[in-house]
């Protein structure tokens, strides 16, 4: 059985207009509703469910002899038109570059989905979510992931 995961801390302090710094251990980074210095909060949200899954991609991955060269993801977050304009769909597109299998992604995929991605298990079941990838293969003599 692993570690409990201490409590998650974050401090805002609004900064004028929308924007509020934010700071939690040792990073600081800004949120702005008018999105001029920083994500907005659903900006920030889409960020950290497409980082959560390419994190446990990479690690997954990496810990079945299969690391990526790179990785690249693009998320298309849809909101419903009514308020609170949460997020109805949501496309997650990963380009791995290396030879990866295409099977040793599927089950990456699956596995961050569902059992590891603590950002999609937090977010509301409702909301459809579509992965998809493409492998791009590295020519001989590439470097190697570090």
């Amino acid at each position: 059985m692993s570690d409990p995961k201490p409590p998650i801390q974050v401090d805002l302090a609004w900064d004028r207009e929308l924007r509020f710094t934010v700071r939690s251990g040792d990073a600081e980074f800004a949120l702005d509703g008018n999105q001029r210095t920083g994500p907005s909060p659903m900006q920030a949200l889409a960020a950290a469910l497409a980082g959560c899954m390419a994190i446990d991609l990479v690690h997954i991955l990496s810990k079945g002899r299969q690391p990526p060269v790179a990785l690249q993801a693009r998320l298309i977050g849809e909101r419903a038109d009514t308020e609170p304009r949460r997020f109805e769909r949501i496309r997650l597109h990963y380009t791995v570059q290396g030879s990866v299998p295409a099977g040793t992604i599927d089950r990456a995929i699956a596995l961050s989905r569902e059992k590891y991605c603590s950002v999609w298990h937090s977010m509301r079941p409702d909301i459809d979510l579509q992965i998809t990838y493409d492998v791009v293969d590295v020519p001989d003599g590439a470097p190697s992931p570090v």
